[in-house]
């Protein structure tokens, strides 16, 4: 599965919020798994959407002949978009679906790792982060992914703001020096995103 991560400034809500209806064309397109996302909770006019693919080559298909067409009507609205594309390497608790419906926020977490400690950040991802994540209330179902040049995407869903924020506070930090976090990472950057149900494909 392909994770694609859009992040982007926006300028005009009201055209922003109009464009991303129209992506509810979507569903038709050959390899199309789902799509979701928000605003930032701390930057009122930064929005995040993710969509998953079954493969590169689905997306890369849409991306040739569907994409711009739907991408138009919202053209003007944004600033500052990155898009970032992850290859799935396993589920935060099993079971992932791209589905946004249930969830309240989406925690989102990019991670550049140290190139001589990828495989100890992809094993703790899996034996410690994950068990811990998995077992927290309020945390719905997760994924996984890299991208090249040692980049690793951590995106989480719950069923509440208030979940997510009692998991941090309670878990992060002491989870973060068992994992030995600081000596894997290069450089971290996250967001909690408030899921915008108009938004759900």
């Amino acid at each position: 599965m392909l994770v694609k991560w859009i992040r982007c400034t926006v300028v005009d809500r009201p055209g922003f919020e109009r464009g991303q209806r129209k992506w509810a064309g979507l569903p038709g397109e050959p390899g199309f798994r789902g799509q979701g996302g928000g605003w930032s909770r701390g930057r009122p006019n930064v929005a995040h959407v993710f969509s998953f693919w079954e493969s590169r080559a689905f997306y890369d298909s849409f991306m040739a002949r569907s994409h711009d067409r739907l991408a138009a009507s919202q053209s003007g609205t944004y600033r500052d978009m990155q898009v970032r594309l992850f290859e799935h390497r396993f589920d935060v608790k099993v079971g992932f679906e791209p589905r946004f419906s249930d969830a309240d926020v989406v925690r989102v977490a990019h991670c550049r790792v140290r190139p001589d400690r990828v495989d100890h950040f992809t094993l703790v991802q899996e034996k410690v982060w994950n068990p811990a994540m998995a077992g927290s209330p309020g945390m719905l179902r997760g994924v996984f992914g890299e991208a090249p040049g040692n980049e690793f995407l951590v995106l989480s869903m719950w069923d509440s703001a208030a979940e997510h924020g009692k998991y941090r506070v309670e878990r992060v930090e002491r989870l973060g020096l068992r994992a030995q976090t600081e000596a894997d990472v290069a450089a971290i950057a996250g967001d909690v995103v408030r899921v915008e149900s108009a938004w759900t494909v």
